[in-house]
């Protein structure tokens, strides 16, 4: 009896686990046609989302968004933090109509632009010492370290799913000053960055950067050379705690 009972219970995790937004996702299907000529690739962790858009043929940078979201009881948002494809919406909500179909994540919305539904597939669920959405707090210049309390404009950068992307911008202003992702890998204090995407230099995609890591009472430490050349010595912390808000 014991056995019989267990089996549902092995089926009810496994579907959970299936239906966990957390991880890296392609978008695959666009109202009904294939996207294959743009590559979007969108990362939710620690209730945030943000994507980036590029084109295949030629790694031209298209856009970028995210935000906090909303996913309980089967109700799904969306609220924008940045947004460079139309400024205007930043600060909105929307509701999305959320389903699953064959392990694919369905969003379904009205929109300004009329009925918006995309289907995506998602790219890995895999983490490590450094899988969060982190928000940058401090930095060393000439051997001493500033700390900063983020506001309105901050830089966020969230991993997971084996993907990153950092974000710097102004929620108020609605001010964007640039986005970069890609793959990398967090082992033994040693973090690599494979660029797949970088809103300042389109030349830059398929550059990977090293860099040293520790996690010293839940913050970031990483260090290295920047992607011109410049040493580099920053503080992440979790964005839940770093970022007050208004």
């Amino acid at each position: 009896m014991k056995k019989y009972l267990f089996l549902p219970l092995l089926l009810l995790i496994g579907l959970a686990n299936a239906q966990s937004l957390e991880g890296a996702w392609k978008l695959v299907n666009q109202n009904g046609k294939a996207v294959t000529d743009q590559e979007f690739i969108k990362i939710y962790q620690d209730n945030y989302f943000s994507f980036g858009v590029k084109n295949v043929s030629d790694n031209h940078f298209i856009g970028a968004g995210g935000g906090p979201y909303s996913y309980q009881d089967g109700k799904y948002s969306e609220t924008l933090d940045f947004f460079t494809l139309n400024p205007l919406q930043i600060a909105t909500t929307t509701p999305f109509k959320l389903d699953w179909a064959q392990g694919k994540l369905v969003l379904s919305a009205n929109t300004n632009e009329g009925m918006l539904v995309e289907t995506w597939e998602k790219i890995s669920d895999s983490k490590d010492a450094l899988t969060g959405n982190w928000v940058i707090t401090g930095r060393k210049r000439e051997g001493k370290i500033s700390r900063s309390t983020p506001g309105a404009r901050r830089t966020v950068k969230i991993l997971s799913g084996g993907r990153f992307q950092w974000i710097a911008f102004n929620s108020e202003t609605k001010e964007f000053s640039g986005t970069g992702g890609g793959t990398y890998i967090a082992v033994d204090g040693k973090y690599v960055e494979n660029i797949t995407f970088f809103s300042r230099d389109d030349s830059r995609v398929g550059a990977s950067l090293g860099f040293d890591f520790q996690v010293l009472d839940g913050e970031w430490y990483h260090s290295g050379m920047s992607s011109t050349g410049s040493p580099i010595y920053e503080i992440w912390t979790p964005y839940s705690i770093g970022y007050k808000g208004k």
